[in-house]
C-alpha cells in the first residue's frame, strides 16, 4: 500500500473519509522525550496543531480526529467535494492565496481588477487546478509536513528527511470504521501510556471535544457530531457527541485497567447498533494500524471500492470480519 499512487487509494465516490498517518524518519523525536539526544520536543506539538487547524480553514477538508505522539502523526479526515464546488472562481483563488502566492494574473483577478481576453484561458486553467487541490489529501497532507519539517530541520541545524517519503491513506467505507479510527486516534495516548484519561490526552481532538462539552458547545475547528442523518443536514458524523464520548471513556477505561466489563449500557447499545461485539471493537480499537493495511469496511464495501479503483479486494478482505458481531 505505501508504495501504491495516491490516486488508486482515494474514491471519494465510495467515502469522505480517510485515515492518513505520518511518521518521522529519523531519530530525532518529533515531540516528547528524545533519550539519545536527552531532548524535549514537546513545543512541536503545538505547530502540527496550529498548522491543522489553519489548513482545515483553508481546504474542502475537515478534520474529524487527530492525535500528534511521539515519532508519528494521525488525522482522520473528511474531503467536502460540494464545498469546493459551490466557491466561486475568485473564492477559489481567496483560499488557495492564504498559502500560495499563484501568480500575477490570480492574484489580479482575486483583487477584482480587469482580465485581459487573452489571459482568461489560463486563468480558468488555473483556477480548475486549484480548486482541485483545494479537495486533496495530497496536498492537505503536503501542506501539512512540509512545512514541520523545514522547521524542525532549522531547529536541529539539519538537513535531509525529516518525514518518511509518503503518508499511510486509507479509505474509511463505513459508520463503524469511521467511529472505530476516531475512537483508536483518539486513544493513542492511553495505548502509549503518555496519559491516563482522554481528558489528559493533550494535542488529540478528543481533548478539544471534551473541554467544548464542558461549555455545551462542539470545536468550530473540528467535524461536528451531528445525531442521526436527516435530510438537508450539516455534513458531520452521524452520532451524538454524547454517545461518543461516553464510548471512547469506557473503551480507554478498559485499555487502560484490562477491566474487559467495563462498559456503561449506553456504550454497549450503541456497539449492538453498530452490529459489533465488545471483543471485536477492542480489537478494532487498539490494533487498528496492524490489522488495516488497507481500505477499511464490510466485505460488500472493499467489493464496490476496489472495482471502482480496479484493485484486486482479496488483499483487505481478511480483516472485515471484525467490523460485525461476533
Amino acid at each position: 500500500m505505501k508504495n501504491a499512487a495516491r490516486r488508486t487509494q482515494i474514491s471519494v465516490e465510495d467515502t469522505p473519509f480517510y485515515h492518513c498517518c505520518s511518521r518521522v524518519v529519523r531519530r530525532a523525536f518529533l515531540c516528547g522525550d528524545d533519550s539519545y539526544s536527552g531532548k524535549n520536543y514537546d513545543h512541536r506539538r503545538a505547530w502540527v496543531e496550529s498548522l491543522l487547524f489553519e489548513l482545515e480553514a483553508v481546504f474542502a477538508i475537515d478534520v474529524a480526529a487527530f492525535a500528534v505522539m511521539s515519532n508519528h502523526l494521525h488525522v482522520v479526515l473528511r474531503v467536502d467535494i460540494d464545498r469546493t464546488n459551490r466557491w466561486t472562481d475568485r473564492e477559489v483563488l481567496e483560499q488557495w492565496h492564504k498559502l500560495f502566492k499563484g501568480d500575477e494574473l490570480t492574484q489580479k483577478f482575486a483583487k477584482g481588477e480587469l482580465v485581459e481576453p487573452h489571459q482568461v484561458l489560463r486563468l480558468k486553467h488555473a483556477i480548475a487546478i486549484y480548486r482541485s487541490r483545494l479537495c486533496d489529501i495530497s496536498w492537505f497532507m503536503r501542506c501539512l509536513n512540509e512545512p514541520i519539517a523545514r522547521q524542525a530541520n532549522q531547529e536541529d541545524n539539519c538537513s535531509g528527511r525529516f518525514w518518511e517519503g509518503r503518508f499511510k491513506s486509507q479509505a474509511l467505507l463505513d459508520e463503524t470504521a469511521v467511529l472505530a479510527c476516531m475512537t483508536y486516534v483518539d486513544l493513542n495516548p492511553i495505548r502509549a501510556k503518555m496519559a491516563d484519561t482522554p481528558a489528559q490526552s493533550d494535542h488529540t481532538s478528543i481533548q478539544l471535544r471534551i473541554r467544548a462539552a464542558l461549555k455545551g458547545d462542539q470545536p468550530s475547528n473540528l467535524l461536528p457530531f451531528i445525531g442521526k442523518e436527516r435530510d438537508n443536514q450539516p455534513n458531520g458524523i452521524a452520532f451524538t457527541l454524547k454517545d461518543y464520548l461516553e464510548l471512547v471513556e469506557d473503551t480507554g477505561r478498559i485499555i487502560r485497567n484490562d477491566k474487559r466489563g467495563a462498559i456503561s449500557e449506553n456504550s454497549a447499545n450503541l456497539l449492538t447498533r453498530l452490529n459489533i461485539s465488545h471483543e471485536n471493537w477492542l480489537k478494532l480499537t487498539t490494533e487498528f494500524g496492524k490489522l488495516f493495511r488497507g481500505p477499511v469496511g464490510t466485505l460488500q464495501e472493499l467489493t464496490d471500492y476496489c472495482e471502482h479503483l480496479e484493485k484486486r479486494r482479496r488483499h483487505f478482505a481478511k480483516c472485515c470480519r471484525y467490523l460485525n458481531a461476533g
